[in-house]
This record gives structure tokens, sequence and C-alpha cells, in this order.
């Protein structure tokens, strides 16, 4: 049981070392993260569109 408790003691002495980012920070990267996210989902759909109109041709000959 000593060890448990020693365990979340570590934990909570290596926390105190975190240097946590601001709500703005967090606001800015999330709003990154979430723009990016659909870009990347734009451009796979048009490349996912343009192969399969290239297959679906490809198969009709």
């Amino acid at each position: 049981m000593s060890k448990i408790t020693e365990y979340f003691k570590e934990i909570q002495a290596e926390l105190k070392h975190v240097v946590w980012p601001s709500r703005n920070q967090t606001i800015f990267y999330t709003l990154i993260v979430i723009v990016l996210s659909v870009v990347v989902a734009y451009f796979l759909g048009i490349f996912d569109f343009i192969f399969s109109q290239g297959l679906g041709k490809i198969i009709s000959f």
C-alpha cells in the first residue's frame, strides 16, 4: 500500500512542474486543429473523387 501512496505523491510533485497553456492558447490551438482537419478532409475528398472517376473510366473500357 505504501508504494501506491508514494506513486500518487510523485504524480502530484510532477504535475507541479507542468506548464499549462493559457485559455487563449488552448482555444487558438484547438481552432488550428479543427481548420487543418477540415482542409485535409476536403483534399482527401477531392482526391477520392478524382481517383474513383478515373477508376470508373478504366473499368468501363
